[in-house]
């Protein structure tokens, strides 16, 4: 066992945690969102997510991000408004699994992206592995199904989301390890807070359990995005991308746990070829690629 497997194997399980942080908050927003409307909610989210992260940042002695790194985060948190916006939108419009099934055709390009961004050499087993999880969301979504001309926008968004989260996750990647996990979470709250701050002018405040909900999802997406830049800091992006896929089995546990929905065979099939897909794409290469940035994020 190479000296580098350990601390590959606990980047697996940060970023594997980190998404299912994302998940509980993505089934969060779809509530509030469809009471609320998601430019609201989404402030909501981000503004929670501003109040925690400030608490966490003042708790660890206010880390900020290394030389050079501000530009890269605030572009990072400027797409991170948008996708959110976009993201939440579509759930409000379409059920969250077709959503989620869609934004799934960000991992396919981030191998690309990551090449052209991080000088990562883009390997077929990780394209392969990205091809064979997309075939297991399909299989879980029991095929994609036809939409109706009004839901065509709402799916167009949903697109737009996966890729410009596909491109932040490798802005995040590229800063992992120089910026720290505590001042990225920090500017990616605070910067998507004041794109969407317009929305909550002359807005009703909402209810206590609503300001709670909020709340919740400030802190699931704040631990989301902290286990998952410490997970990216030993792993390239192409095989974070392919993690990516193990959001639908999470949802479908979610889903199982919190809101007793059955779990079907195609959901069980397709959970398994993505978890296949992802032990693949997980398997350390023969020769380790070259993290970037000086010391794991604190």
């Amino acid at each position: 066992m190479s000296a580098g497997h350990p601390a590959r194997v606990s980047s697996l399980l940060l970023v594997l945690a980190g998404i299912g942080a994302l998940c509980v908050l993505d089934a969060l927003m779809k509530w509030l969102a469809l009471r609320h409307g998601a430019p609201l909610a989404t402030f909501g989210r981000y503004a929670s997510g501003t109040i925690i992260a400030l608490a966490v940042w003042q708790w660890q002695g206010r880390p900020w991000l290394a030389p050079g790194g501000l530009m890269p985060n605030l572009v990072r948190g400027s797409l991170l408004a948008v996708m959110a916006l976009a993201f939440f939108w579509s759930i409000t419009r379409l059920p969250l699994a077709l959503v989620l099934t869609l934004t799934f055709v960000g991992p396919l390009a981030v191998p690309f992206m990551a090449a052209l961004y991080l000088k990562e050499p883009v390997q077929p087993r990780y394209v392969a592995a990205g091809a064979i999880g997309f075939i297991g969301v399909l299989v879980t979504a029991g095929g994609m199904p036809d939409l109706s001309t009004g839901q065509l926008l709402a799916a167009a968004a949903a697109v737009l989301a996966a890729i410009l989260y596909g491109a932040s996750a490798v802005i995040m990647r590229s800063r992992a390890a120089a910026d720290g996990a505590t001042a990225i979470t920090l500017v990616a709250a605070v910067v998507p807070m004041l794109w969407l701050s317009p929305f909550a002018v002359g807005a009703s405040l909402p209810s206590l359990p609503d300001l709670a909900l909020m709340m919740a999802t400030g802190l699931a997406g704040n631990i989301g995005v902290q286990l998952m830049a410490r997970g990216y800091v030993h792993l390239e992006a192409q095989v974070s991308a392919v993690l990516e896929y193990s959001a639908l089995p999470w949802a479908a546990l979610l889903g199982w746990l919190v809101f007793d929905e059955a779990v079907s065979a195609t959901t069980l099939l397709g959970a398994a070829i993505i978890a296949w897909a992802c032990l693949w794409a997980s398997r350390a290469p023969k020769v380790a690629a070259k993290v970037t940035g000086p010391a794991p994020a604190p």
